[in-house]
């Protein structure tokens, strides 16, 4: 059975935890995360890059010159993609789509192995109960105190304790995430994952 320790709010190791087999212990297929990691940033992303064709840009009502008699090349509008100030051939537009598809099954695989490194590398931090008070001194204590320290990391509530993000918003190296709203990306984007003994078994509800 896969374990971890369980933290007090002093950062003191208390007892070890038992973790669910089928949610903290999957083998890790690095092809599957990537596809999945790579789906979910794509679909995040915005098109806001946007030029405009030689229908989009203004002016060019009129022909510039008349068709023959001038010797020069016959020109029809000013809009045109090969005259300084005419519309653009081929560039990037706003109606793009970089939306991938992954179904459900490969996004729940995926985030269970991602669970299951972080519990192996120990990077998995229970404590037997969130800070409370909101302030950000206790949790800047906290951090120093646990396995984490310094690095990125991600603090999981059931969205329902608001002194949580209160107390760790102006810490620059922790960010809080629902666990309803869990996924790949947040977990790979952070090194070290904290969450209350509650929430472990609120994960392993959600997903055994």
């Amino acid at each position: 059975m896969a374990k971890t320790t369980v933290y007090n709010k002093d950062g003191l190791a208390k007892e070890d935890l038992g973790l669910s087999e089928a949610v903290f212990h999957v083998a890790t297929n690095n092809a599957l995360v990537h596809q999945v990691y790579i789906a979910l940033e794509a679909n995040r992303r915005q098109p806001w890059a946007h030029t405009k064709d030689r229908s989009e840009v203004r002016g060019g009502g009129r022909k510039p010159w008349k068709q023959k008699g001038t010797g020069r090349a016959r020109h029809g509008s000013r809009r045109s993609p090969i005259w300084s100030g005419g519309g653009i051939t081929f560039g990037p537009r706003n109606d793009r789509n970089f939306t991938k598809k992954t179904n459900k099954k490969m996004r729940r695989k995926a985030l269970l192995m991602c669970l299951s490194d972080k519990v192996a590398d120990q990077r998995f931090i229970v404590l037997n109960e969130l800070p409370s008070s909101g302030k950000t001194k206790d949790f800047a204590t906290l951090q120093k105190s646990l396995p984490c320290k310094e690095y990125s990391t991600l603090i999981l509530t059931d969205g329902g304790n608001a002194n949580v993000c209160l107390g760790s918003r102006n810490i620059k190296s922790i960010n809080v995430q629902r666990l309803q709203d869990l996924n790949v990306a947040d977990l790979l984007h952070h090194k070290y994952v904290i969450v209350s003994q509650q929430g472990v078994s609120a994960i392993e509800k959600m997903f055994s």
